[in-house]
């Protein structure tokens, strides 16, 4: 329901609140008076009582009148008003278009829309009482004292102390009951804006005598010349706030409490004028801004280098000029420093930051300098096009093709994509998606005119794409070459004069698995269907890792099931080829770029601008490396283990794999000296491998698009992903085949538009100790609405520990 935008003054007669209360398991929403004296309005956040908690929620309607269905009797009060105006009176359309499309309560998706602490729930917490004398107690009374004792503080949340015993319910009762512990309701955290003390340069009072100090903190300020805060005066003049006071009495500062904003500063950047652009560019800027007042998707078709990000550029400096704001989408915030660091270094400080790295009240921040009708550039990952952004004039996604737009877990499963063309369609707005390998769908929605097309065909300065050369792994076992390292590539490696190489592996760690040699047994994760991966720390393997819930141990001496002392690691990672260039060729400096590397805040940019500074030859990585990386000194690019990227229970393995292999594939050659690929793969013949040695797209995706149709794959039809997870593996089974069997009632499956596949045990059958099935739908988009409906009352069905999760185009299958 979308809010109202009335307020309820005063003094008027008695007004009342629907309000869309924050409680799992909720949709619907209640009715408060509104005390007098208070003025709320539609899209306010209001502290309320439900049960036996305290809430937060949104005001979605004042009403002058009490619904007749509701008990006057039984309304309460409002509470509390914790922030006003945070919501756009056009911004629930989007929120509503959500939740309807992706199957979510819309408190769920106003939940992840709305930066952290501004929602939340009142907590039941336990202390400590001062004690006299401990009377006698239970086996796990004393327990439960012992440990609340042995805590400073003493003062713990009910859910934590669950977590903590089995059975807590009992001695925590006894406990209260003789006096030694009392429970009480905490209300939730509240997120505020941040204020600080500023000084203000006055004239100050005629006569007045300056000591020398005095005056130079008067020049300071008058150089500044804005309000700064005082830690900062204090800093920069070396002086005191006794000093700072006696100026303030002489007229010349005031020393006052300002609201500040907390933001990502970024690093400094030299400021950075518009480059010429090339015939293409310049035709693609000219096409962008034709439409710069209505909704139309562009389709920015261009090769690695060329030259995307300056169109980029250029469209929202003329978005900015028109006093709208920008968006501009990337898939990883911390991958992509070097885009950031472009867009600050021609926009400067309208520029603003929103990821989920950053800290709660720079979120907060940000979100609230969003609702300000002024024009900013905003960049941001998936999570950004949630933003309410005022004035918004322009959407740009870089990298349209990548998955890290989609969200998987929880729901709203929601695609940025999806979303900015809503956006781009409700407000008229042109959205640009950008890219060097479109998501198979764009490109279909491309070919089909229902978006335009844009091709930057070339690289910038007339470069040439760098040549790929193929190498069969299966002629290197012939010449006994056993290395991960082809011959060719060690010969390229040792040959690098001063040039620097990328080597893409697509795993991590040291080796993808351990296997015993005298029975065969592979390490397994107790927690999960996947085998653990060993990593090396040091010279020697030394803890084996589960990439899916995290449990670790150490590397065995033995074999856990026939005790022989062999095993073996085998397969190979990031640390696996760093450790053999190490051997191999001394004389390298050897970076690797991976999760375990880049964990600290900060560690992308640092180890980029290492590797940009030239303080090391080679980088080694994962698929991060294809992300947003400009490299001008990178001549050689080796990819190893391709072979894994095909060979997955995936129908869209043949589109990723192409994507991720030419955007690696494009970091080579890039500056002045020409560039080289190398490939390595034990199926040179597959018809991947050679689009790729070709950069073939077009070839590819006809290809790709042909084979989908008559197994009714997407981008021609529609999926649906129904996830249930559960700790009982009859239970998850159970269900999930009990709900297939409602699915086969609904009419539109019924009818034969939409068919059921499942349900089935995930291709990942456990993680984290809850077994998964799926269920998986798939049918014709015009359908759509008329199931999804239907799919939302499913989680009441679903017993108590089992967990339903509804992914509609999915990405994820595993």
């Amino acid at each position: 329901m979308t809010p109202v935008y009335l307020i309820a003054s005063s003094d008027e007669c008695p007004a009342y609140a629907s309000v869309l209360v924050d409680c799992p398991g909720v949709s619907e929403a209640y009715t408060y008076q509104i005390p007098r004296g208070w003025r709320v309005q539609g899209g306010d956040v209001v502290e309320v009582p439900f049960g036996a908690q305290v809430v937060r929620g949104i005001v979605l309607e004042v009403l002058t009148t009490l619904p007749p269905a509701v008990d006057s009797q039984r309304v309460k009060a409002l509470l509390a008003i914790v922030d006003q105006r945070l919501f756009p009176k056009d911004y629930w359309a989007v929120l509503e278009q959500i939740a309807q499309y992706y199957c979510t309560p819309l408190i769920q998706v106003v939940r992840t829309a709305l930066p952290p602490g501004v929602l939340g729930r009142s907590q039941r917490r336990v202390r400590l009482r001062p004690q006299q004398g401990i009377p006698p107690l239970s086996e796990q009374g004393q327990h439960l004292l012992r440990f609340l004792q042995s805590k400073s503080g003493g003062d713990y949340s009910v859910r934590y102390l669950q977590q903590q015993f089995s059975k807590v319910q009992r001695p925590l009762s006894e406990l209260e009951r003789l006096g030694l512990v009392e429970t009480y309701l905490a209300a939730p955290s509240t997120q505020q804006p941040k204020r600080q003390q500023v000084v203000v340069l006055l004239r100050g009072k005629a006569g007045e005598e300056l000591t020398q100090r005095q005056r130079r903190i008067l020049h300071y300020l008058q150089q500044q010349g804005r309000d700064c805060p005082l830690q900062e005066v204090l800093k920069a003049m070396g002086t005191t706030p006794a000093t700072l006071r006696r100026l303030a009495d002489k007229g010349y500062i005031a020393i006052v409490e300002q609201q500040c904003c907390r933001l990502e500063q970024g690093v400094a950047v030299a400021p950075d004028a518009p480059k010429v652009l090339t015939p293409a560019q310049a035709t693609a800027l000219e096409q962008i801004l034709q439409h710069l007042e209505d909704g139309k998707t562009f389709l920015l078709h261009g090769v690695t280098g060329s030259g995307k990000t300056e169109v980029y550029l250029q469209a929202i400096a003329a978005c900015l000029q028109r006093g709208k704001t920008a968006l501009l989408l990337v898939p990883e915030i911390g991958l992509t420093p070097q885009l950031t660091d472009r867009v600050r270094a021609r926009f400067g400080q309208r520029l603003l930051v929103y990821h989920s790295g950053l800290s709660e009240g720079e979120r907060y921040d940000t979100w609230r300098l969003t609702l300000l009708q002024e024009p900013r550039v905003v960049i941001g990952t998936r999570s950004a096009v949630l933003l309410p952004l005022v004035g918004l004039g322009l959407i740009i996604l870089d990298e349209e093709h990548d998955g890290s737009y989609k969200q998987d877990h929880p729901q709203p499963c929601y695609h940025a994509r999806t979303v900015a063309e809503w956006r781009s369609r409700q407000q008229s707005i042109p959205l640009i998606l950008g890219t060097a390998t479109p998501a198979l769908s764009t490109w279909q929605a491309a070919q089909l005119g229902q978006i335009h097309y844009l091709s930057l065909p070339e690289r910038i300065h007339s470069r040439s794409l760098p040549p790929i050369t193929v190498v069969d792994m299966r002629q290197e076992l012939f010449r006994k070459n056993y290395s991960m390292l082809s011959l060719l590539l060690q010969e390229a490696l040792d040959r690098l004069n001063g040039q620097q190489a990328i080597l893409f592996v697509p795993r991590r760690g040291y080796s993808t698995f351990v296997s015993c040699r005298s029975c065969g047994t592979a390490l397994y994760c107790p927690h999960c269907s996947v085998s653990l991966t060993a990593h090396l720390f040091g010279d020697n393997i030394t803890v084996l890792r589960c990439h899916y819930c995290g449990y670790q141990q150490a590397f065995p001496q033995r074999c856990p099931n026939c005790d022989s002392p062999y095993l073996k690691p085998f397969g190979g990672g990031t640390q696996r080829v760093v450790t053999e260039l190490n051997q191999r060729f001394p004389q390298l400096r050897v970076l690797r770029f991976d999760s375990d590397t880049t964990q600290r805040q900060g560690s992308h940019r640092q180890l980029l601008s290492r590797f940009a500074a030239g303080e090391a030859d080679v980088m080694v990585g994962t698929q991060m490396l294809t992300k947003g990386i400009d490299l001008p000194q990178v001549a050689l690019v080796g990819i190893l283990a391709a072979d894994s990227l095909l060979h997955l229970p995936d129908y869209q393995a043949g589109e990723r794999a192409f994507q991720v292999l030419t955007q690696v594939a494009g970091r080579s050659g890039r500056g002045s000296s020409p560039g080289r690929v190398i490939l390595q793969t034990y199926v040179p013949e597959h018809r991947v491998i050679q689009a790729v040695k070709e950069y073939d797209w077009k070839t590819f995706a006809t290809q790709e698009l042909s084979d989908r149709q008559p197994l009714g794959y997407p981008p021609h039809a529609q999926l649906i992903l129904l996830r249930l997870n559960s700790p009982d593996p009859e239970q998850v089974s159970t269900t999930a085949l009990a709900i297939a069997q409602q699915l086969q009632t609904l009419p539109p499956i019924a009818e034969g538009t939409w068919e059921v596949l499942g349900p089935a045990p995930a291709a990942i059958a456990k993680i984290a100790d809850r077994y998964r099935w799926q269920i998986l739908l798939k049918g014709s988009p015009k359908n759509f609405y008329q199931l999804s409906k239907a799919l939302c009352d499913l989680k009441d069905q679903c017993p108590r520990s089992t967990r339903l999760s509804i992914d509609v185009d999915p990405l994820n299958f595993l």
